[in-house]
């Protein structure tokens, strides 16, 4: 199939622009490679130091620089569900690379909260930057220079993208992520929201919210909606990051351990010493990323990756915009249906025919650059595959189903939900925006109601419980963005919001912060830049103002007239409860330093250029 016009022209421009800044990565990168281990460079002292509590054998081989050396970067605690099968990871991987006749060693860890954990908590205001401090975790990890390729073992929000980032900055080596899987299905996504919204309502108490919670989350493995953890996976699959198939198999199965196996054995094949050299920096290019991108759209993914796609990117020389999403999206159908813009879970999707039927269908209909490189050692059309056990035990492959077994989780293109992509991105005198859109009813993409403004989530809290916010109106929930406060999720928002929209109230957010990739049926216009604390738009809206917000025509309007517009000054907010505990005053410099949310939100722009 001819590749779609939209999809060349979108990536071909996205070349161009970043021409200069790809050149300059990738020539520091080649300047790092090296035919020979870098570890045998080391003075005598750095290197025993490197090898000193190694066994027997593999301080030998260290010693003599004749074996691959595998790197190990988790993000294991086992306070986290998803993380916690890491535990044992160390292990088998080690001994599947001395099956091989290589060295694998723990590099070091890297932090992973869980925004489960922290949703409404101060905490909350760390979470998108743990992702930066996970990138430089990852850098400190791997500056012993000791190794000659990594395997990366995080699943969840802020984690993978943090160690994409490192990865990037070690361009020269390459790099096989790998995942520890959903955990098993529980109580069903739309029935846990259904009690959110009665306890919201005050129409059962905690011990019934709690109880739902319990058996939504009640295992080892990632929750299992499909929020920024598991478009996380997915996106290492389509961007060829994964092994083939290996995104959503459940923890602690024979299969799973099997993939974890494969995958060190994968990343030890790709080193400099053999002769599949594929370095992760020239793997992960332009056509990767907009892979990346068109896998979000198909599959409703988590808006948080409007913000880290495009500091994954830049961390290998590649600007991203959210005109490149907002285009692709026009392109690209629709083909799942999973919480929140369906009632299935990720463990139906795999049952369905998972990423192998998805990467399969969208190839076939030219939405994806086949002509990549992957882990893999194929083009992404040799992930249209699903791995199994033989009779034996032993890890093989089929090919992937070439029909959907459950229409009602996952279509061909020539049936798609919708002809076009979950994520819409918004302009206008407000700024710039993004919604999702795939959960959302049509007769609700456009909103034009009267603001209430607040700036907190906890003021608007109050309000519902207070029984006054009545009406249509549209939330605007401000001095949530990064330099305010660290772009905390705004995820508490829903309930309420649902339950109004619910009793027939015509409701909409808009926010300079962000919203949880589990967010659905509310519109919400969010991450809207410059951010209030930037003296943004934003900040001069005043209750009553009207808004327009118009997800069809991609417009984010305010009906204030020009005159008395132009006249207003913005709101100024107290965020001095914002700068200590649970941490925040150490992280001072970063909200300082932070870019904008359109540019990927971090601390490191412009490194890479």
């Amino acid at each position: 199939m001819t590749l779609h016009e939209r999809i060349g022209e979108v990536t071909e421009r996205i070349a161009r622009r970043s021409h200069d800044a790809r050149a300059r990565y990738l020539e520091r990168i080649d300047k790092a490679v090296s035919a020979t281990p870098k570890r045998s460079k080391l003075g005598c002292a750095n290197l025993a130091h490197g090898f000193a509590a190694c066994g027997p054998s593999d301080k030998h081989d260290l010693r003599e620089g004749t074996v691959p050396n595998l790197a190990i970067v988790t993000a294991y605690n086992d306070m986290l569900s998803a993380h916690q099968p890491y535990e044992g990871y160390p292990a088998l991987i080690r001994k599947a690379a001395n099956e091989v006749g290589a060295v694998a060693q723990v590099a070091g860890g890297v932090p992973a909260m869980c925004d489960g954990v922290t949703q409404g908590e101060a905490g909350m205001e760390l979470s998108l930057f743990s992702r930066d401090v996970i990138a430089l975790s990852t850098a400190v990890a791997l500056s012993h220079q000791m190794f000659d390729a990594a395997v990366y073992l995080g699943i969840c929000d802020k984690i993978v993208p943090g160690l994409v980032i490192g990865a990037l900055s070690f361009g020269h080596l390459p790099a096989v992520f790998v995942p520890a899987g959903p955990m098993t299905s529980g109580l069903p996504n739309d029935e846990k929201s259904r009690i959110r919204q009665l306890y919201a309502e005050g129409k059962v108490g905690r011990d019934a919210l709690l109880e739902a919670e319990s058996q939504s989350y009640h295992g080892p493995g990632t929750c299992t909606f499909y929020g920024t953890a598991n478009s996380n996976q997915m996106l290492m699959e389509i961007m060829g990051l994964h092994l083939p198939g290996s995104s959503f198999v459940n923890p602690n199965t024979p299969l799973r351990e099997e993939l974890t196996r494969a995958a060190a054995r994968r990343a030890l094949g790709l080193t400099a010493l053999g002769n599949e050299f594929t370095p992760v920096g020239r793997l992960f290019d332009e056509k990767v990323v907009v892979n990346g991108v068109v896998g979000l759209h198909a599959t409703g993914g988590s808006t948080n990756h409007t913000i880290h796609l495009i500091a994954m990117a830049a961390a290998a020389g590649i600007t991203l915009t959210w005109e490149d999403f907002s285009d692709l999206a026009e392109a690209v159908p629709l083909l799942t249906r999973i919480y929140p813009n369906g009632k299935a879970d990720v463990n139906h999707f795999q049952a369905a025919g998972g990423m192998g039927f998805l990467i399969r269908e969208l190839i076939g209909a030219g939405l994806l650059h086949k002509d990549v490189k992957t882990v893999w050692g194929t083009g992404l059309d040799g992930y249209a595959i699903e791995p199994m056990l033989d009779e034996a035990g032993g890890l093989t492959w089929r090919e992937a189903e070439t029909e959907s077994r459950d229409t009602a989780i996952l279509r061909g293109v020539g049936e798609a939900f919708q002809p076009t992509g979950g994520l819409k991105v918004l302009k206008g005198p407000l700024g710039h925006a993004v919604i999702k859109t795939s959960a959302v009813a049509h007769e609700r993409h456009v909103i034009e109601a009267p603001a209430r403004v607040f700036h907190s989530q906890e003021e608007l809290q109050q309000a519902f419980r207070a029984g006054s916010l009545t009406g249509d109106f549209i939330a605007v929930v401000r001095f949530q963005g990064p330099k305010a406060n660290g772009m905390p999720e705004l995820h508490k928002l829903m309930p309420p919001l649902g339950v109004l929209q619910d009793r027939g109230q015509r409701v909409a957010l808009v926010t300079d912060g962000r919203m949880s990739g589990a967010s659905g049926k509310v519109p919400a216009a969010i991450h809207v830049t410059p951010e209030a604390v930037d003296g943004g738009p934003i900040a001069k809206i005043q209750d009553g103002d009207v808004i327009r917000l118009d997800a069809v025509t991609g417009r984010l309007e305010i009906l204030v007239e020009d005159h008395i517009w132009a006249q207003r000054l913005p709101a100024v907010a107290d965020l001095s409860t914002s700068a200590f505990g649970v941490g925040r005053e150490l992280f001072a410099p970063l909200r300082a330093s932070v870019g904008a949310a359109d540019k990927g939100a971090t601390i490191f722009s412009g490194i890479a250029a």
